[in-house]
């Protein structure tokens, strides 16, 4: 058997999205060519990233219920405003839909001060449906919630999980 050398292969890539994800994410390689290579030679990757080093808690991790964290919420009647500071906030909990004869409602709802738009609605009768989403304030924006009446129940908790300049914020008592 003959040992013969591998021959690395050069290929141009001709993808002005990739090119533009480039330029977007290396500023300083803009201008420096205008061609993307891909080759066939192994090449070993060192990630520099502050989530490779250890010093950031990745995302998935970063958004944990924490018990300093959380802000509980129990809204049967009414109206409750759950947040209204700018920022992104994970809010995650039950819609428990109660027995009575007629159908009920709740909903939650980001609201200006002058318009509210729902962003998730439960409605029926003798239901449970778990809940857990993200969202975004602006400034002057609340978060609320709200339910028809007592046999109807949004129990939850919410946590603030970026502040407004999109910097995460860690589960209260990370790191130990």
């Amino acid at each position: 058997m003959v040992n013969r050398p591998s021959v690395p292969e050069i290929i141009t890539v001709n993808s002005e999205a990739l090119q533009t994800s480039i330029r977007d994410l290396l500023p300083s390689q803009n201008g420096f060519g205008s061609e993307l290579q891909a080759s066939n030679v192994i090449t070993p990757i060192i990630d520099l990233t502050a989530t490779a080093e250890g010093s950031v808690l990745r995302s998935d991790l970063q958004s944990a219920l924490a018990f300093g964290s959380q802000t509980a919420f129990d809204v049967t009647t009414g109206t409750t405003t759950l947040a209204n500071s700018p920022g992104f906030y994970r809010c995650t909990g039950v819609a428990n839909l109660g027995t009575g004869s007629t159908s009920q409602e709740s909903k939650f709802e980001l609201t200006d001060g002058a318009t509210s738009k729902v962003i998730l609605q439960f409605s029926g009768v003798a239901s449970v449906t778990n809940f857990d989403f993200n969202v975004w304030l602006a400034a002057g924006e609340s978060l609320t919630c709200s339910a028809t009446n007592n046999n109807f129940s949004m129990n939850g908790s919410i946590r603030q999980i970026a502040d407004s300049t999109g910097a995460l914020v860690n589960p209260s008592g990370y790191p130990l």
